[in-house]
């Protein structure tokens, strides 16, 4: 029967996993404490803690957590790695560590959701960093909004080049439009006089008729 010790120790270690970004699993075989003291210094600086667990204790807490796949992982002695910050930059520094203290073995991880393979655990340390990952987001946004101020600045200058062209042809335009108009015009003129009745002469002969009939 558990001691309320070993359940408060799960209840921790549950509390511990759920809290974690990521969890990375070592075999810490052969080192020294010296060695893990100074893996859990560098560990901090990544905001990841490791702890060194019972692996009966650790499978009771993964269990409860629902990551029962990782209780294959936990067989000879274990160090857990709980990761607050970025995995990258905690498994970078496991990997340090791992060429400074061989004895030190990555036994795999979980991130995701999902368990990681000793392999999958161990390529994390060569992927880019959240850091450099944000650096490199940058720099390509800062490409893109000048890109796209160069293509405004183009597209600016063409309008400008369109209204100055606008601008030379339209008197020419007009002119050409009131040489229309005018003649036009002096058309209509022409066509309202022809087509008025000549009234003073339908006049003048009906007054020479009337004369000669008095005589």
């Amino acid at each position: 029967m558990p001691t309320a010790e070993k359940i408060d120790r799960v209840a921790e270690l549950k509390a511990s996993i759920e809290g974690s970004a990521a969890l990375l699993l070592t075999d810490y075989r052969g080192l020294t404490v010296s060695e893990i003291s100074e893996l859990r210094r560098s560990l901090g600086e990544a905001e990841t803690s490791l702890a060194v667990v019972k692996n009966t204790l650790m499978q009771l807490a993964v269990a409860e957590a629902g990551m029962q796949e990782l209780r294959e992982l936990l067989s000879g002695p274990s160090a857990v790695a709980f990761v607050g910050g970025d995995p990258v930059a905690a498994a970078k520094k496991i990997s340090a560590a791992a060429k400074q203290f061989p004895a030190l073995v990555v036994k795999g991880g979980w991130m995701d959701g999902r368990m990681l393979s000793a392999e999958e655990a161990r390529a994390l340390a060569d992927l880019d960093s959240r850091e450099v990952m944000l650096s490199k987001i940058a720099g390509m946004l800062k490409a893109e909004m000048s890109r796209a101020a160069s293509m405004f600045q183009a597209t600016q200058s063409r309008f400008l080049g369109l209204l100055e062209a606008f601008k030379d042809k339209a008197p020419g335009e007009a002119v050409i439009e009131e040489n229309e108009s005018a003649a036009i015009e002096e058309t209509t003129v022409e066509e309202a006089v022809a087509d008025e009745p000549d009234e003073e002469r339908s006049g003048d002969g009906a007054g020479d008729g009337n004369d000669e009939g008095e005589e």
